[in-house]
């Protein structure tokens, strides 16, 4: 399994004690180091991601508005959460070309599955606006550049962070070759294409509360149908640990066994459908410790 990463992600800063810092990759990373985990796993460094491939599922505009607002020094708000410094947009290229880079290895049949420790997020990225601490929707460039691979005709994202994945949503929702899938607390930050109908947008929205019996029934429910219709080559996950119940920006009760479960019914979905290829990026997640064991428990069945 391959682990992709970059030191330059740890550059780019937000407000003071703002959650998506980079003590979040700091403490995956150490966690990892501890344990035993990097021994099944192949590190490589990132490469900043092609314009090219940002282009595929963004607009000309957004791209030209980020980089004319990337400062020299200090912050600018892009929306009152995200904030962007002279490091941002070098982090958010690595963050994106992480998962172009993991799923041209998994498609080169260098390893079946991959993680990216990236950040700043991605999910909350719509084609023309950043927002929710994202940038650049990294899952969907990875999905758009998996799509070019001759032997690629249909992609899944699966996406189980605990706000639900507009960005990822908005870029595809035309595009019947993309199955996207998210489960999140509802009604919940960002209220944004939630309801959304469309044959290849399936969307699990969770009352606040909601625990490990819930979610694992509704999830099963929704994803499995939907994933055996379509069929991927390959399966993508937006792999946000923030409903558990430790974190301080949502109030889902899940724990890290819940991540290792919806991790094997994705590996397992892989193997029917996709020769067992899966590629994950990390999203949201905000008690460093919860963090840390559940990205854990998320790459121990992946490995498996």
């Amino acid at each position: 399994m391959l682990l992709f990463t970059h030191p330059r992600c740890l550059d780019h800063r937000m407000q003071p004690n703002h959650p998506e810092s980079p003590a979040r990759l700091r403490a995956i990373l150490d966690h990892l180091e501890s344990s035993a985990l990097l021994q099944v796993m192949t590190m490589r460094e990132a490469a900043p991601v092609a314009t090219a491939a940002l282009e595929r599922v963004h607009t000309r505009d957004h791209l030209r508005r980020l980089a004319d607002l990337s400062p020299e020094s200090g912050l600018i708000a892009v929306d009152p959460d995200t904030f962007m410094g002279p490091d941002t947009l070098a982090a958010a290229a690595l963050a994106a070309g992480a998962v172009v880079d993991a799923v041209d290895a998994v498609q080169a049949g260098e390893a079946n599955r991959a993680f990216c420790a990236v950040r700043p997020p991605g999910h909350h990225a719509e084609a023309g606006l950043a927002m929710g601490f994202c940038f650049y929707n990294n899952v969907a460039v990875g999905a758009a550049a998996a799509l070019e691979h001759p032997d690629v005709e249909r992609v899944a994202i699966l996406d189980f962070d605990v706000h639900h994945g507009n960005g990822t949503v908005d870029i595809f929702k035309d595009r019947p070759e993309v199955l996207v899938c998210s489960s999140f607390q509802h009604p919940f930050y960002p209220e944004r294409f939630a309801n959304l109908d469309r044959p290849n947008i399936v969307n699990t929205p969770l009352p606040a509360g909601c625990g490990s019996d819930a979610f694992r029934a509704s999830v099963s429910r929704d994803w499995l149908p939907a994933l055996a219709d379509h069929r991927p080559d390959l399966i993508l996950v937006s792999a946000g640990f923030d409903a558990h119940r430790l974190d301080p920006l949502a109030e889902l009760r899940l724990d890290e066994e819940d991540f290792r479960w919806v991790t094997r019914l994705i590996v397992e979905a892989a193997e029917t459908y996709a020769r067992g290829r899966v590629v994950s990026t990390l999203e949201g997640g905000y008690d460093l410790a919860a963090l840390a064991v559940s990205v854990a428990a998320h790459l121990e069945a992946l490995a498996a």
